[in-house]
């Protein structure tokens, strides 16, 4: 049997979690959560998934720092990261920035709301890039 391609979702908002997952379910992937930052690096190292799906604006540690920490780690630099973020409808409740974003070596960099489509489509092309 093939095996689906894993994602891990970091977010703190249960909505978002709940509603994008239904989106990665509706097609071949198996999703993982965690609710913040060191769940979320910890799943990294126990599931080792295809793509991370990662909020910039959680509790605790933030995205950039959760990021910054995956592309440090030679056994979860491969992964493709995708950043996550309602940044620009929420800009007086952070204290990161887009361009601190831009530094990281995340492989995409989304805004939410995203359309469904929208986010399909990349995650499966970064996910087809990484196998070759």
């Amino acid at each position: 049997m093939k095996r689906l391609p894993k994602i891990l979702l970091v977010d703190d908002d249960l909505d978002f979690i709940e509603a994008t997952r239904t989106v990665l379910e509706s097609k071949p992937y198996q999703v993982v959560v965690a609710h913040e930052g060191d769940e979320g690096l910890k799943k990294a190292m126990t599931e080792k998934p295809d793509l991370i799906l990662l909020d910039v604006i959680m509790p605790l540690k933030d995205g950039f720092t959760v990021a910054e920490q995956l592309k440090k780690d030679p056994q979860l630099n491969k992964i493709p990261v995708v950043m996550l973020t309602s940044f620009a409808q929420r800009k007086g409740e952070s204290r990161v920035s887009q361009a601190q974003g831009m530094m990281l070596d995340a492989e995409d960099y989304i805004d939410k709301p995203v359309a469904p489509q929208e986010l399909l489509s990349r995650i499966d092309a970064l996910i087809r890039r990484a196998k070759t």
